[in-house]
């Protein structure tokens, strides 16, 4: 019974610190944008005219990968799940090791000795 509650703890405290290096990512993008924006409008930074949107728009395709990764992939398949994808795979494998013995003891009961 305690083991189950560390463990619930551990993946807790692990939610818990990926969630907040997630908002601090938005924090940081929605600060960085405008000071992108700022610099590339009002300071003249840079040769072509729209740079910081281009540097804005990879920036937020990678925020959307890391609150995919954090609210989706790791919400769905967290240890939970690893567990019952081996369960499911051993038992597979379990299934075809007796079937594989099945016939060997079927072919060497139908061999003449």
């Amino acid at each position: 019974m305690e083991k189950e509650q560390h463990e619930l703890y551990e993946y807790a405290r692990k939610r818990l610190k990926q969630k907040k290096g997630l908002y601090f990512h938005f924090v940081l993008f929605i600060l960085g944008s405008i000071f992108l924006f700022i610099a590339n409008h009002f300071l003249i930074f840079g040769l072509t005219a729209n740079w910081s949107v281009w540097v804005i728009t990879f920036w937020l395709f990678l925020f959307i990968l890391h609150f995919i990764k954090v609210y989706i992939t790791d919400r769905f398949m967290n240890k939970n799940w690893e567990r019952e994808q081996i369960d499911r795979l051993v038992a597979k494998q379990q299934q075809k090791v007796e079937q594989l013995q099945n016939q060997i003891e079927e072919e060497s009961s139908k061999k003449p000795q």
